[in-house]
């Protein structure tokens, strides 16, 4: 009898990329989302691409190169010589976030240029980390003088004040004013690899939802359930997209997973009427 062996799908594959947080695989699951839109992406050929423009960089700077002088001539070189940068003409279009697409258009968003910025600083030795800020994702660079926060589209180190005035339309939406506002620092924390990852695809998340682009939205559901499985609000999430889309079955199974495992939650309700409706459908199909 001849041996068959199943072919892992692309979901498989990201699956093994974030499955343990000592070893995430960040740049490399990032690179995998764009396999739902295009799926001839080639993970090998792109993690290519990148080793290239890490071997130009390093080609301009000596072996013993302090960090600051590799952080700046990795910004010339990333932003100057290659001209990266935001795609403000259409900044919500879904190739933004996409490595793949942006090695090619060198155009993104502050979180996709963050995530390509990043695997060359760590390439060039530096100690550098992604920022969820809020409404701006950003980067910063450990250095013997202290820490740079960087704005992911033009490399430019921002300032304390400059951060303090982008917090500020946050903090009064928030009602983080006065004796609630929080320092800056609380803001400038770490994220995780899969935080940054969770961020990226919410961004797409955010834009197939806006055009109920339902297809295109379950496969980033998928993604997500996968990557956060401990996060009962996207199982809800996926399983309205499944209603959407008219599977009934998938759709009950995601929406009382979410009853079951949710706690303290203000849509319950609502939700349960859901569940209600779907399984009389079900019973009358």
């Amino acid at each position: 009898m001849a041996l068959q062996f199943a072919i892992p799908t692309p979901l498989d594959y990201f699956g093994t990329l974030v499955r343990s947080d000592s070893d995430f695989a960040l740049f490399e699951a990032a690179i995998t989302l764009a396999q739902d839109e295009y799926p001839e992406t080639d993970t090998q050929t792109v993690l290519g691409e990148v080793d290239q423009l890490l071997a130009r960089v390093k080609r301009r700077l000596a072996a013993d190169a302090p960090p600051i002088q590799r952080l700046r001539v990795l910004n010339r070189f990333f932003y100057d010589d290659l001209g990266f940068g935001g795609n403000h003409n259409n900044f919500y279009d879904p190739d933004n976030s996409f490595p793949s697409v942006l090695l090619r258009t060198r155009r993104g968003i502050p979180i996709s240029l963050a995530v390509v910025w990043m695997e060359l600083a760590q390439g060039l030795g530096l100690e550098v980390y992604g920022v969820g800020f809020p409404g701006h994702f950003l980067v910063k660079v450990m250095l013997p003088i202290g820490q740079a926060v960087i704005e992911p589209l033009t490399g430019r180190s921002l300032s304390r004040e400059e951060l303090s005035e982008m917090l500020e339309p946050y903090r009064k939406r928030s009602g983080l004013v006065d004796a609630f506002e929080a320092p800056l620092g609380l803001y400038l924390q770490s994220a995780t690899p899969r935080e940054i990852l969770a961020r990226m695809l919410r961004n797409l998340k955010e834009i197939y939802k806006s055009q109920e682009d339902w297809q295109r939205l379950l496969a980033v559901q998928e993604r997500l359930v996968v990557l956060l499985p401990e996060s009962w609000s996207e199982y809800r999430d996926r399983g309205l997209v499944h209603a959407s889309l008219g599977h009934r079955a998938e759709a009950l199974a995601d929406l009382e997973c979410y009853l079951v495992h949710a706690e303290h939650v203000v849509d319950v309700d609502a939700v349960a009427e859901q569940v209600s409706v779907l399984r009389q459908q079900l019973r009358s199909s």
